[in-house]
């Protein structure tokens, strides 16, 4: 039998140590904008082209390189970074693998000029899936100006799984507003088909945020300070009205390297538990500072994941840190924060040792022989009947006599007695028991099979506004919602784009006229991120489920016995009133024996 074992060829290798770290347009612009970091430059720009899929440029005003070295640039496992395996626990820079531009090159069309401040002419090199094709000397600026295009050019079966243009674009925008904030003292910009979409010039780190998420941060943020032997924090805390319900705001930088870290997510998010509901995710941009012998970042082909040495001394720090800063603003309870310097923080060494504790325990306490005294039961409320007056009477409005009509459609609960409970749930009584109704989930159902009816009709009324509102967004929520478009006008919105991620709200649906436009928006596009990447509808099916989710009556409004009843009536007019868009119950009958096995 022949040997079946064999090396593969240098081409097949480098694209599949590529798809380790290039794998959307999104990861070029990371690794070029490390590289541009490392480089020294003052003013970094990011032309994208169809979303990165025909074009790439990241152009710096760093040291540049020699002819030489840019060759070298293309070659596997070189860089000018590290030189023994002792300086992986001692990185500082972004781009120390030394493989961006090779794993780039192997998937793609590069070329790259550049050229040192004591250098005449710079170098221009291209390499083709790669393939060297050109190495001359040419005119340039000083720096380095690197150009990708056609990515995935040689490998269709992955270019074929690229999402749509806005979904790239997205993500590029989250990679360089990783970068940006990481490096505020540096001038950066973005263009898109050559339309800016960020110009942010060196600032402070709170100007930086301002400038990347809009005016409307300015007075929602809180400075994170603390200092230590183990490691240092700073940053800001958004305050708890910046919450959401997806994620997006929640940036971890240590030694400026962008990381995620969902044991440290959790620590702030235990922090901020007694001001936020539990379905919320603060904001917050953290920095962290440690030694480099202390961490580790070459645990992940992206660098996106570190680990630390002690990871819960650090928990423990982070954890009181953000509790002490949401603490002096009051935006958290707090004992005692007015106390000057940092609080003494207790954090245990592995090798400390483990001592059992001491429980101070009283020996001649009975409680059955103090039950007459201190633990005695205090008697019942006195005249506790009168909180059942009012339901008395002809019948219960709530649980009406036995046999009375089902539920076989809509018409037959028209003139019951409704009854809102908790501020959730609306019941009434029907012949085989007990109906119970979760109203927002039947006002989903209800606003969703509306909004899908609308977008086959492909027009709906709108609601005009008397004051159309003019909406600041962020970049990526900007993009999301011009995708949106189309579909959102189907159904009553009325969206003006006015330039420079400023949005005109003139007209909303009818079912959601009476909502503030910016709310709207906003929740609307929450709902979204969270059940737009379901991959099992279509697009119009997502944006119809979102917007019924964000528009439908909340819980704890209370309803009318007149709002009750024409929900009710509305519900079981549609075509599947049992589950929600999402496919939570909606409907649910106690039947009538289980009700007289309580008694």
């Amino acid at each position: 039998m022949a040997d079946i074992i064999r090396l593969l060829p240098d081409s097949v290798a480098n694209q599949i140590a590529a798809g380790e770290v290039i794998q959307r347009p999104a990861s070029v612009v990371k690794e070029l904008l490390e590289n541009s970091v490392d480089a020294g430059a003052a003013e970094v720009r990011v032309l994208i082209k169809d979303s990165g899929k025909t074009l790439v440029q990241v152009i710096d005003d760093g040291c540049g390189m020699s002819g030489t070295d840019a060759r070298m640039a293309f070659e596997r496992h070189a860089t000018s970074k590290i030189s023994k395996a002792e300086d992986l626990y001692a990185i500082r820079t972004m781009g120390f693998r030394g493989e961006a531009l090779a794993s780039v090159a192997a998937v793609a069309q590069v070329e790259v000029r550049s050229r040192r401040a004591e250098d005449e002419v710079g170098t221009c090199i291209e390499v083709h899936g790669s393939v060297l094709v050109k190495h001359e000397p040419v005119a340039s600026e000083r720096g380095t100006s690197v150009s990708v295009k056609n990515l995935f050019y040689n490998t269709p079966a992955r270019r074929k799984f690229l999402k749509t243009d806005s979904t790239e674009l997205k993500q590029i925008i989250g990679e360089f507003q990783r970068i940006a904030l990481a490096n505020f003292d540096l001038r950066f910009s973005l263009y898109h088909n050559q339309t800016e979409i960020y110009n942010l010039p060196p600032a402070a780190l709170m100007q930086r945020i301002i400038g990347i998420f809009g005016k409307g941060m300015n007075q929602h943020l809180v400075r994170l300070d603390t200092g230590t032997s183990i490691i240092s924090i700073g940053g800001f805390l958004g305050k708890p009205e910046l919450a959401r319900k997806t994620y997006g705001e929640q940036f971890f930088f240590v030694n400026r390297r962008f990381m995620r870290h969902a044991y440290l997510h959790k620590a702030v998010s235990e922090a901020y538990q007694p001001v936020l509901p539990q379905d919320a995710v603060p904001s917050y941009f953290i920095f962290l500072e440690a030694d480099p012998a202390n961490i580790d970042v070459n645990i992940h082909p992206t660098k996106s994941e570190v680990k630390f040495e002690d990871e819960r001394a650090v928990w423990q720090i982070l954890h009181a840190s953000v509790r002490e800063a949401l603490g002096k603003f009051n935006l958290a309870p707090s004992l005692d924060f007015d106390r000057e310097g940092v609080p003494e923080i207790p954090v245990f060494s592995r090798s400390a040792p483990v001592n059992v504790p001491q429980i101070d325990t009283d020996a001649s306490f009975n409680p059955f022989t103090t039950f007459e005294g201190k633990y005695r039961r205090e008697s019942p409320p006195r005249e506790w009947e009168k909180f059942y007056e009012g339901l008395r009477g002809s019948g219960s409005p709530v649980f009406p006599e036995k046999g009375a009509e089902g539920t076989e459609s809509g018409s037959q609960l028209r003139g019951r007695q409704f009854f809102h409970f908790k501020g959730r749930f609306i019941i009434t009584a029907v012949k085989s028991g007990l109906l119970v109704i979760d109203h927002k989930r039947a006002h989903e159902r209800i606003l969703f099979e509306q909004f899908m009816a609308s977008m086959e009709r492909k027009t709906e009324p709108s609601q005009k506004k008397l004051f159309p509102s003019v909406i600041q967004m962020d970049a990526a929520d900007h993009t999301l919602l011009m995708e949106m478009k189309d579909n959102l006008q189907q159904v009553g919105f009325e969206i003006r784009d006015l330039g420079n991620f400023n949005v005109l709200v003139e007209g909303l649906p009818g079912e959601a006229d009476k909502l503030n436009p910016r709310h709207a928006i906003e929740r609307m596009l929450e709902e979204f991120k969270t059940t737009g990447n379901d991959p099992s509808v279509g697009r119009q099916e997502n944006v119809a489920r979102s917007l019924a989710v964000s528009a439908a009556i909340p819980y704890g409004k209370t309803l009318s016995p007149a709002e009750m009843e024409n929900l009710v009536d509305r519900l079981f007019a549609c075509a599947a009133p049992n589950y929600s868009p999402s496919g939570k119950t909606v409907v649910f009958i106690l039947p009538l024996e289980e009700v007289e096995k309580w008694f």
